[in-house]
């Protein structure tokens, strides 16, 4: 064993437990947003100091030895409490922080219009949110919970359907005047159009699988007007400047307000949708399921 085990970092150890718990240095890496020879050449200094081998490399991957599985038995115990007495501490200060990802489309238009119930029953605790339009399906370390558009599959933790994806093309009330609503399906063809770009590498919906859901053969006009953000596509259907494709829950609202309607009749459904994913390593987790109890309780009322 190493002569003097307090000079082992805190952070040797978390690259550890993170490698031990996934098998793989490569998914330590990503979670703990490193490299996987700057993890490699840790897990290599931490075995010298401690003079024993943690890890076997075998056939396309590692595993743990005896001492490896000892050592994460006390390491993960040992950062659980850790865990546990910086929430206390915090929530000795009257405050604890959620930290809590997803894309701006939901932040903007789903999550923040009702934030302020959930700060109302919960004057405790903060909620930052973290708006990323990458693939969440990997959560670093400091996020508690994330809310991410996609299949549900994750890398490493639990995903559960928040809702499903359902569509229909939105516009504003002024783009229709002097016409009769709701329009035949086939007369959307006759309404400008606007993009999100890049449709080709896009999870979600774009105008072609939206036609053909719709059952409309002529081919979508391309449009002059494409956005690579949601939230000003949505602002230029509500200028009345074309029609877009709008997401269940995220434009509800606006369709209430009466700022966004439905020109034709058709919603098209696909096997994707919206998923609470949660990190294999629970941290806060009776806060974490307290803001899981909020989001489902939301989504019970319309």
């Amino acid at each position: 064993m190493a002569s003097n085990p307090q000079e082992i970092s805190l952070d040797a150890l978390r690259v550890f437990e993170s490698a031990a718990r996934q098998l793989s240095f490569t998914a330590a890496a990503h979670e703990l947003g490193s490299s996987q020879p700057a993890i490699s050449q840790q897990i290599k200094r931490l075995e010298g100091q401690l003079a024993t081998r943690l890890f076997d490399r075998v056939y396309r991957g590692i595993s743990l030895t005896e001492a490896g599985e000892l050592l994460l038995q006390h390491v993960q115990e040992g950062l659980g409490s850790i865990d546990a007495g910086l929430a206390a501490v915090t929530a000795g200060n009257g405050h604890e922080v959620l930290q809590v990802a997803t894309d701006f489309a939901l932040a903007a238009y789903w999550l923040m219009p009702r934030l302020h119930r959930f700060h109302q029953a919960n004057p405790e605790v903060d909620v930052s949110l973290i708006t990323s339009e990458r693939d969440l399906g990997s959560l670093p370390p400091e996020i508690d919970l994330a809310i991410s558009f996609g299949d549900g599959r994750v890398k490493h933790g639990e995903a559960q359907l928040l809702f499903a994806e359902e569509v229909f093309p939105v516009c504003s009330p002024t783009l229709l005047q002097g016409r009769a609503a709701p329009l035949a399906v086939e007369r959307l063809t006759e309404l400008p159009l606007l993009h999100l770009k890049p449709e080709s590498r896009s999870r979600w919906f774009d105008w072609n699988g939206l036609y053909r859901a719709l059952g409309i053969s002529a081919p979508p006009q391309s449009g002059s007007l494409r956005f690579d953000n949601y939230t000003l596509l949505i602002q230029a259907a509500i200028a009345g400047q074309g029609v877009a494709i709008g997401w269940r829950h995220l434009v509800d609202d606006l369709l209430g307000q009466g700022l966004l309607c439905m020109p034709c009749e058709g919603v098209a459904r696909s096997q994707q949708g919206y998923y609470l994913i949660l990190p294999q390593r629970k941290r806060r987790q009776r806060l974490t399921q307290r803001f899981v109890d909020w989001l489902q309780s939301e989504l019970t009322k319309g």
